[in-house]
């Protein structure tokens, strides 16, 4: 009988809460498992953004630093190995080369806009402005962008279900074709809620701050600091 190889360590734990669903999130947007099945990596220009990742799935790795053509420029990068994990990942529809190919994530109900927050910090935006049309127009929209329009549309299908919020989708060029789903002022509204109500909710900061100046001038309350 051959020699068993080494036991696989469960560097994370699989259980679905708040901060893990918020990881996933981020997984799901700016994450990706290696060809070969063996490794997660998590890259971003944000140091606070690997920090809020690590934090959430309970890993402390060593952070890297690389030139990333997909982040253009330097990034911080965190990979680690765990089968179990990847494993996971796969069951619930995150698999090697997912960019343009992912769909559907299972995401229980009760955790989705902790899953969208982690997808709004990953490749999502808010922008505002004066609306030179109208008298005291002040705009405001919240969008999710994907290469992939099965994502997208799963995406616009849940918040449309959970938040009564019904967005559009666009298509966009830049260097390959992207989908981007927003909302307008009162659906975006009603989704930054639903995505900071969570007590003790973890976020990139500097995303949250531009909604709250946002909300100031339209003299709405501010999103809690946690």
């Amino acid at each position: 009988m051959g020699k068993r190889g080494p036991k696989p360590k469960n560097k994370v734990k699989i259980e679905w809460s708040g901060d893990f669903a918020y990881a996933i999130g981020l997984l799901a947007t700016d994450g990706c498992v290696s060809k070969d099945g063996l490794h997660v990596a998590f890259v971003s220009k944000d140091l606070q953004q690997i920090k809020n990742f690590m934090k959430c799935i309970g890993i402390n790795n060593k952070i890297g630093r690389h030139m990333s053509g997909y982040k253009k420029g330097r990034a911080y990068r965190v990979q680690f190995g765990d089968v179990n994990f990847i494993g996971f990942l796969r069951e619930i529809g995150i698999k090697p080369a997912k960019s343009r190919t992912i769909g559907q994530i299972a995401v229980p109900t009760k955790y989705f806009f902790d899953f969208l927050r982690g997808c709004f910090d990953g490749d999502g935006y808010s922008h505002s402005y004066w609306d030179p049309r109208w008298k005291s127009s002040f705009m405001l929209y919240v969008g999710f962008v994907s290469a992939s329009p099965e994502f997208i549309y799963w995406l616009k299908r849940q918040i449309r279900e959970l938040a009564d919020a019904r967005g559009h989708i666009t298509r966009a060029y830049k260097k390959r074709m992207c989908f981007q789903l927003k909302y307008s002022k009162h659906e975006a509204l009603k989704i930054i809620k639903k995505m900071y109500s969570r007590v003790g909710y973890i976020c990139l900061d500097r995303k949250k701050l531009k909604i709250n100046q946002s909300l100031a001038i339209m003299k709405l309350p501010q999103l809690e600091s946690v």
